[in-house]
This record gives structure tokens, C-alpha cells and sequence, in this order.
């Protein structure tokens, strides 16, 4: 057992019993009085077609700190929620209101990547760290094995780094539907992108062709000048890992194309979703989608029921477990780095709270055990190819369709 003094001074903070309490952390301390709130920063996409996504999120956390009765280290947690939009300003700006307030020491989120690459910036220079349940696009952790361009000290996330999810829309559509032509499309956002560069590496390195590569605009509603593009490409397969609602209007205007009735459609894991199924209904059957592999066992059906009774509806999509996995590794360091003093209050030293997280090994989260590396990623990448043959069971029954499983030895 340390004793408070030698507890403070790991967590970067000392001198206990003076009112001001000195502090030798490299980046800063946080004191919080005893009986007042531990403030938490939330950033989510929470209005437009992303909002699911988001809601989802801020749902996943909020059932992970009812879990301690909605207090921590002995206080009550208040949540500043921001929006972001799903966009790349809107991340930065959300980020730039939580950090205005200098007790706040973390952030949750972002939904969307494109926010998060903004976001983790301003987070990372002002001393913070964030952790998602929802980015996976491999440009904010790393890329082989490698920092990634937008990687930044202090962020961290639950969601697995999809460098390999269009590795493994590559190696099914190669080897086991034996296609060797394809046209990719992104919306030039660094998860898309990230999809797209995996599926054409992966693709053209087992012998097929991308004979097209291009992308829309993020708000673009018509789709026919890229479809005719994929069509005078002669492509057996498209792969298109678009958000809401540019995957949905690419979809249904592919529908109505007759020289694309016999193309392959891949998705990536934003569009496996319930809404984007009730949106787009039967012109999604036979479509495949790759995300990650979806975790099952009894505490996954606890939680389920939970969310379920708490919010009178079956959760939309399962990143919810990914951000209650998120907040639970949150609240685990903020327990395990704080420390309070004999006057009840409670210290937090920015670097510890961050070491702390960079340290944890084989916790053991809803969805598996969960270990940080050195870039922020704590969870092991596995995948899922889907094929969504009976619309009416929803995102359950696509979840149940998996044509394929990446790693394969897994």
C-alpha cells in the first residue's frame, strides 16, 4: 500500500494540506473540492443522419457511469455535451468549449473520425486526453505499425483501427467471390479514405485491379456522374464505405441502374446501422458490409437489456458497446491516477491520467479484454464480411449473416 503522500506524488501532485496544493505533474493538475462534481467533456455528432451514431455513443457512456450510481471517486459527474456536426470544424470547435473550462480533464468522443483528427489536436495541446467508442479510421492511431498523420499524444479508443477492414473486403472479394476488377468510392473523409486506400492495397497486392478511384462530396445528392463513372469502368465490384446519407442516395440510385445489376456492393460499418436499412429497405438485400466482429455472451445481452429498458427501444447499432467499453477504461484510470487528499479533495494530474491509460493491460471490457498500445488503440482488430439476405430481421439478421471473418485464423 503507498501512503497519500507517495500516491500524490505518482499522480503528480503534492503538498496535500495546503489550500493551493502545488502540483509536479508535466501537465498540470485538476482540484476538485469535495462535494463538487467531476466534469466530464462530451463531443458527438448528434443532429443529422450521424446522429445515431452519436446518440448511440453518449447512450453507451451513460450506462457505464449508471453502473457506479453516476459518481466518481466519491463525487457526482456532471457532462458538458457538445456537437460536432460530423465534421471536421465542428470537432475542432466542440473541442475548443471543453477545453475552456480548466477542471474538465477528459473528453468523450468523437463520433465521427474527421472530428476526431480536429478534436484530439486541440485535446492533446491543452493537456486532456479523449477516448472514443466510434472512430476507427487508422490516420489517428497508427498505420503499419506506424504513428499515423493525425495521431496525437492522449487519444485513445475501443473501437478497432479499420487499417484491415478493407483488407478484409479485399481478400473475401478476391478469393471467395473471384472478383478482379473494382471502382472504390470515398467522400474524402480520413475514414473513407482509410477504407478505400485498404481495399485498393490489399486488392491489387493478391492480383486484382481498382481500375476506379474516386469519391463524392460529403451533402452530394446525386449520384449518377460517379455511377456512370463505375459503369464505364466495367468494375465487377464497388466498395463504398460512405456514411449517411451519401451511401444511402449512391444505393438507391445504383438500383435503378441496369448495368449495375450484376456489380458486387461492399459497405464499410457506418451504414450497419437500422436506420440505414429502414431508410433504404429492399434495395439493400444482397449488399455486403464489413465492420467489426460483433462480441456475444452474457454481459453483451445484459447490456442490451439494459439500454433496451432505459431507453424503451433495442439499441440501432452495437458501437454502443464499444462506448461503454470507452467510458468504463475512462472511469478505471480516473480511479486509478486520482487522489484525494484529507480535506476530501480529489487531485488528477493530467500526464498520470494519460500514463495510466497508455499502461492498461487485459481489462476486461464488454466486448473483450482491452489493452492500450502506444498509439491509443485498445482493442484487437477483427472483422466481419456481411451479406444482408432478409430485410425484414434488421440489423439483427445481417449481424447473424457472415459470409467471411478477418483475421482468417481468428
Amino acid at each position: 500500500m503507498y501512503s497519500l503522500s507517495a500516491l500524490l506524488l505518482l499522480a503528480g501532485c503534492n503538498n496535500v494540506d495546503q489550500p493551493a496544493p502545488l502540483c509536479s505533474d508535466s501537465l498540470g493538475c485538476i482540484h476538485i473540492k469535495s462535494g463538487d462534481p467531476l466534469r466530464l467533456g462530451v463531443i458527438q455528432a448528434l443532429n443529422g443522419e450521424t446522429a445515431p451514431l452519436g446518440e448511440a455513443q453518449v447512450r453507451g457512456l451513460t450506462l457505464a457511469l449508471d453502473s457506479r450510481n453516476g459518481k466518481l471517486l466519491g463525487h457526482p459527474v456532471e457532462l458538458q455535451i457538445e456537437d460536432t456536426g460530423c465534421t471536421a470544424e465542428g470537432g475542432a470547435n466542440a473541442a475548443l468549449k471543453i477545453i475552456a473550462n480548466p477542471l474538465i480533464p477528459a473528453i468523450f468522443g468523437t463520433t465521427c473520425s474527421a472530428s476526431a483528427a480536429t478534436a484530439s489536436k486541440a485535446m492533446s495541446a491543452a493537456g486532456l486526453v479523449m477516448i472514443s467508442g466510434n472512430n476507427s479510421a487508422p490516420f489517428l492511431t497508427s498505420m503499419a505499425g506506424r504513428p499515423a498523420p493525425d495521431w496525437q499524444p492522449g487519444y485513445f479508443r475501443t473501437a478497432p483501427n479499420e487499417e484491415n477492414a478493407g483488407r478484409a473486403a479485399a481478400i473475401y472479394a478476391y478469393t471467395r467471390l473471384g472478383l478482379r476488377i473494382a471502382a472504390t468510392i470515398n467522400d474524402n473523409d480520413i475514414y473513407t479514405i482509410g477504407l478505400t486506400n485498404g481495399f485498393k492495397k490489399a486488392f491489387e497486392t493478391l492480383g486484382g485491379k481498382v481500375i476506379l478511384y474516386t469519391s463524392v462530396n460529403k451533402g452530394e445528392t446525386d449520384m449518377l456522374p460517379v455511377l456512370t463513372a463505375v459503369i464505364h469502368s466495367k468494375a465487377q465490384l464497388l466498395f463504398f464505405p460512405l456514411f449517411q446519407p451519401e451511401g444511402n442516395h449512391l444505393l438507391l440510385q445504383a438500383r435503378k441502374l441496369p448495368e449495375l445489376v450484376d456489380t458486387v456492393l461492399i459497405s464499410g460499418g457506418a451504414l450497419i446501422d437500422e436506420t440505414f436499412l429502414n431508410n433504404v429497405g429492399n434495395a439493400a438485400l444482397s449488399m455486403y458490409f464489413v465492420g467489426p466482429k460483433k462480441t456475444t455472451g452474457e454481459e453483451v445481452d445484459h447490456i442490451t437489456e439494459l439500454y433496451a429498458e432505459e431507453y424503451n427501444e433495442p439499441p440501432t447499432v452495437s458501437y454502443f458497446l464499444s462506448a461503454y467499453d470507452a467510458a468504463s477504461l475512462l472511469f478505471y484510470a480516473l480511479e486509478q491516477s486520482a487522489v484525494t487528499d484529507k480535506k476530501g479533495t480529489l487531485h488528477i494530474g493530467r500526464q498520470a491520467l494519460r500514463d495510466t491509460l497508455y499502461s492498461i493491460k487485459s481489462f476486461k471490457g464488454i466486448t473483450g479484454e482491452l489493452t492500450c498500445n502506444r498509439f491509443g488503440d485498445c482493442v484487437k482488430p477483427h472483422f466481419n464480411v456481411l451479406r444482408l439476405d432478409e430485410p425484414t430481421q434488421g440489423i439483427k439478421g445481417l449481424e447473424r449473416n457472415v459470409f467471411f471473418t478477418y483475421p482468417v485464423n481468428k
